[in-house]
């Protein structure tokens, strides 16, 4: 589904992925881990097309086409979601407005017909009985006055409503707490498939408890140093980065 192959990117001058090459198939989990600066965030943003960052050398392929030209408008339309790490607010704009336009735009994209209100609105409900959603939620404006964890709560809907083929989760367990962390990871779980694959950045162990990856990848400096199972992760958690560090000086 996505393979990233030797990725350099830079922001204004500075360097921050020195050669990424990594492979992600349907069906996956990856966890992305890493200390503060080794480039997490940078591959997530890369990925979905942001435009502060600069590729200078590599190429990322999704479903085997080259994203190199492509807008960050029309990946979301192909099907790569991300999950923000600092959802923004939008008074006055309900999440069911929101959502009713961002399927039908993609819908739109993909030269298909709008959906009809009434398939719309048993989608609404079908996917807030899964995530355990109040319907009077979804009549709310899109983060305002939202807490923390209701915040990333509707991140987990949206993606379940726009069904993407890849899901990008930018440290979705920052500011949770247990409770939170364990209500989003139930969402996420359920809308795991076959048909599409997840990556989740994180710098803890902790959210890897409810989302059990199938690979762990580690990021220093910008490169891919270290992958393995989630007992890999584990691993971090009792001895932290600093051993890391140490076996890259061998």
């Amino acid at each position: 589904m996505l393979q990233i192959k030797d990725i350099h990117a830079k922001i204004e001058e500075k360097s921050i992925l020195n050669g990424i090459n990594l492979e992600i198939k349907p069906g996956e989990v990856h966890a992305i881990m890493g200390p503060n600066g080794s480039g997490k965030s940078t591959l997530a943003s890369v990925i979905t097309g942001k435009e502060e960052y600069e590729i200078t050398k590599g190429d990322i392929l999704f479903e085997k086409e080259s994203l190199e030209d492509v807008s960050p408008e029309e990946r979301a339309h192909k099907g790569i979601f991300m999950s923000f790490q600092y959802p923004i607010e939008i008074p006055g704009v309900t999440i069911t407005n929101f959502l009713k336009t961002a399927i039908n735009e993609t819908k739109k994209a993909r030269g298909e017909k709008e959906m009809s209100a009434k398939d719309m609105l048993k989608m609404l409900r079908e996917k807030s009985n899964m995530l355990e959603i109040d319907g009077k939620f979804l009549s709310r404006s899109i983060n305002d006055g939202f807490s923390g964890g209701e915040k990333k709560r509707n991140e987990i809907f949206q993606m379940a409503m726009l069904e993407p083929k890849l899901a990008i989760l930018d440290e979705t367990d920052s500011g949770l707490d247990i409770d939170a962390l364990k209500i989003v990871a139930n969402g996420v779980n359920k809308l795991r498939s076959k048909k599409n694959a997840i990556m989740v950045i994180t710098h803890y162990q902790r959210l890897l408890d409810y989302i059990v990856p199938d690979y762990v990848h580690v990021l220093f400096d910008g490169k891919i140093v270290k992958s393995g199972t989630k007992d890999l992760a584990l691993e971090l958690e009792e001895k932290g980065y600093d051993w890391i560090k140490e076996e890259l000086k061998k």
